[in-house]
C-alpha cells in the first residue's frame, strides 16, 4: 500500500522531479566546469534573477500569455470550422485545404515583418503570427478525427434519418475529440512560439522583448530567466489541456491506459 502511494505520488509530480533533476545536474556541471556567466549562468543565478525582479518577468509574461491564449483560441475555433468545411466539401478540400498546406510551408518568420506593417507593433501583429503558425495543427488533426468514423456507423445514421448536422454533432465530433485535443496540445506550443517570433520582430513588452534587450547588453542571466518563464508557461498550458482532455474524455482508450490497475 505504501509502495503504491509512493509510486502514485511520484507519477503525479514527475514533471517537477524531472525539472528539478535537470537543474541539479546543471548546477553541478556549472560548479565543476565554471563557465563564464555571460555564456552560461548557473541555475541558481537565474532563479535569483527571477526573485530579484519578479515584476519584470510577471508583467511581460502576462503580456505574452494573453497574446498566446488569444491566438490559440482563434486558431482552435477557426481551425475546427475549417476542418468541418473540408470534410463536407470536396471543393473546399481541393482549394482552401491545398492553399493552407502551401501557406504552411512558408516560414512564418519571413511573414512576421509584413504582419507588423499591416497590424502595427501592438498585440495584433503577435496574435496574427501565432494564429497562422498554430492553425495548421488544429485543421490537420481535426480533419483526421472527423474522417476516422467507421463507414458502417455513418451508413446506419443515414438509414435512421440522421441529417448532416446530427451526424456531425452526435457521431463525427465525439469521435474527433481525441484528435482535436492532440492538435490543440501542439497548437498551444506553436502559438507561444509565434508570439515570441512577433515580439522579436517588433515589440515594446513581452518576454521576447526582454530577451532581445537583455541579449543586447550581454545579460545572459536575464535571457535565461525569460526562457525559464516561457518554459513554465508552455508547460502549464500543455498540462492544462491534458487535464481538460482527461476530464472530458475519460472513456477514450488513451485515458484508460494511464490508470493503474487496482489489484
Amino acid at each position: 500500500m505504501i509502495h503504491r502511494r509512493l509510486l502514485s505520488l511520484l507519477q503525479a509530480n514527475r514533471v517537477v522531479l524531472v525539472v528539478a533533476g535537470f537543474l541539479l545536474l546543471w548546477e553541478l556541471a556549472s560548479y565543476v566546469f565554471q563557465p563564464p556567466e555571460y555564456i552560461l549562468p548557473w541555475p541558481s543565478q537565474v532563479i535569483l534573477e527571477l526573485f530579484n525582479r519578479p515584476e519584470v518577468y510577471a508583467w511581460n509574461g502576462l503580456f505574452t500569455l494573453g497574446n498566446t491564449l488569444a491566438a490559440f483560441a482563434m486558431s482552435t475555433a477557426i481551425g475546427i470550422v475549417l476542418a468541418i468545411a473540408i470534410v463536407h466539401s470536396k471543393f473546399i478540400e481541393n482549394t482552401l485545404y491545398s492553399l493552407l498546406v502551401a501557406f504552411n510551408s512558408v516560414p512564418k518568420v519571413a511573414l512576421a515583418p509584413l504582419f507588423v506593417l499591416w497590424f502595427g507593433t501592438g498585440s495584433a501583429s503577435k496574435i496574427a503570427v501565432a494564429f497562422f503558425i498554430a492553425i495548421f495543427a488544429i485543421v490537420v488533426d481535426a480533419v483526421l478525427g472527423l474522417r476516422s468514423v467507421h463507414p458502417e456507423m455513418l451508413d446506419l445514421a443515414h438509414v435512421l434519418g440522421g441529417n448532416r448536422l446530427k451526424v456531425l454533432l452526435k457521431i463525427r465530433m465525439p469521435n474527433a475529440m481525441p484528435s482535436i485535443f492532440a492538435g490543440m496540445k501542439v497548437a498551444v506550443s506553436l502559438a507561444l512560439v509565434g508570439v515570441i517570433v512577433g515580439e522579436f520582430v517588433a515589440a515594446k513588452q513581452g518576454l521576447g522583448y526582454v530577451i532581445l534587450v537583455s541579449q543586447g547588453v550581454l545579460d545572459t542571466t536575464a535571457v535565461f530567466a525569460s526562457i525559464f518563464t516561457l518554459a513554465f508557461l508552455g508547460t502549464v498550458l500543455f498540462y492544462a489541456l491534458d487535464l481538460l482532455e482527461r476530464r472530458l474524455l475519460p472513456w477514450h482508450a488513451s485515458q484508460r491506459s494511464q490508470r493503474q490497475p487496482s489489484h
